[in-house]
């Protein structure tokens, strides 16, 4: 028999069938709402035990990181050979557990209000009204490729290793103003990093604290050869990189307090605008690797640091670098790149955790600097030396 409509029933009989089904619902739903909370904390009980154990295996991984890496600096200093019992020899723990599940009572998500990265126009502004500066761009990239060249030269730097630096650093098509993810369609920078090897805020103003004085000492000796109003701009240009210095010189001798100056004061971020200067931009950033390269033969390394192993120690600092760039083959096969990383700066390094041991980290730079030194940009940058 077919069942019969709901218009077709008795009122009354209706009536009662609607409040009966609406009772069930009621207590379907109020069953599924007491059962959320319990399931919840199900969920994040286990998430808590997983996830602890986890946590308290990484954080023992990278102590012995930390200690094995003072162990070692130690032995140096005492000239001391490396061993390979003196890295850690595992690779990181991975967590891969269950997610942490989400609260059903916690209120929403507060958007994140983290400031943006400050970009070129941040540093031209700050430049301007902190130090009354205003970097001498260059006519054209070609330019300044050539400042960078001679300085690169005068300083004993070869075509090879600047090249190889500057395809890496920018993918072989950087301009003297690239900034760390800054594209024609993407203003968003993902980092301060600035020019043909992309050096960060902090570099900047620990560098000029620590080197300064030479390019002071380089931009009078300039203006004591130019006549006129050549001489005057010069003059007023090394007097403002004079008042930088000073101020950089002021600061502690940390990178902690050098980082925090650089990105979140006025001061520190019209400094790192030194960098689009003609005159200074080349000199202070071929300092850095050069500092790199001097540092390598303190450390005993007598051989021509190559492209990678340079770039190497540009990217990771100098004393991981070197580490690195001294450890014989055979060691450079078994030693996991987490040595040479912080925690937080491992997760960001996609790099370092894919290649997972020193060999295959400098043998994936060498072939990035190999592909990029194809580019155009690449090559004019060969033909300025």
């Amino acid at each position: 028999m077919p069942r019969p409509f709901l218009h077709q029933i008795p009122s009354w009989i209706a009536a009662a069938f609607l409040l009966t089904s609406a009772s069930a619902c009621a207590v379907d739903i109020t069953g599924a709402t007491d059962a959320a909370p319990s399931d919840y904390r199900l969920k994040l009980a286990e998430y808590q035990k997983i996830h602890g154990a986890y946590a308290r295996q990484a954080e023992a991984y990278w102590h012995s990181v930390a200690d094995k890496r003072r162990l070692r600096n130690a032995k140096r200093r005492a000239q001391r050979p490396i061993a390979l019992t003196d890295y850690v020899l595992s690779q990181p723990p991975v967590y891969s557990g269950p997610p942490k599940p989400i609260d059903p009572n916690a209120p929403p998500p507060v958007p994140s209000e983290k400031p943006a990265v400050p970009v070129v126009a941040d540093f031209l502004n700050n430049a301007a009204e902190q130090w009354g500066f205003v970097p001498d761009q260059p006519a054209s990239e070609a330019d300044f490729m050539r400042a960078y060249a001679r300085a690169a030269a005068g300083a004993g730097l070869t075509r090879a290793q600047v090249v190889g630096v500057y395809a890496f650093e920018t993918g072989g098509n950087g301009t003297y103003d690239t900034q760390a993810g800054v594209t024609p369609t993407r203003p968003t920078a993902i980092s301060p990093a600035l020019g043909y090897n992309q050096l960060l805020s902090t570099n900047t103003l620990s560098l000029l604290a620590e080197r300064g004085g030479r390019i002071v000492a380089a931009l009078r000796a300039k203006a004591r050869a130019l006549t006129g109003a050549a001489r005057r701009t010069m003059q007023r240009k090394s007097e403002a990189l004079a008042r930088m210095v000073s101020f950089a010189r002021s600061i502690p001798h940390r990178w902690s307090d050098y980082d925090r100056i650089a990105k979140h004061t006025p001061q520190g971020l019209g400094i790192h605008a030194v960098l689009l200067d003609v005159d200074i931009g080349p000199l202070l950033q071929v300092q850095k690797l050069a500092d790199s390269v001097r540092f390598a033969r303190a450390k005993g390394y007598a051989e021509k640091l190559s492209a990678a192993e340079l770039e190497l120690m540009n990217l990771t600092g100098d004393g991981n670098g070197i580490d690195m760039v001294m450890m014989p083959e055979a060691l450079r096969e078994q030693v996991p790149t987490a040595n040479f990383f912080q925690p937080n700066g491992y997760a960001r390094n996609p790099v370092a955790r894919r290649t997972r041991v020193v060999a295959g980290l400098i043998a994936e730079i060498q072939h990035q600097i190999d592909r990029a030194a194809q580019s155009q940009g690449a090559r004019e940058m060969a033909a300025a030396f």
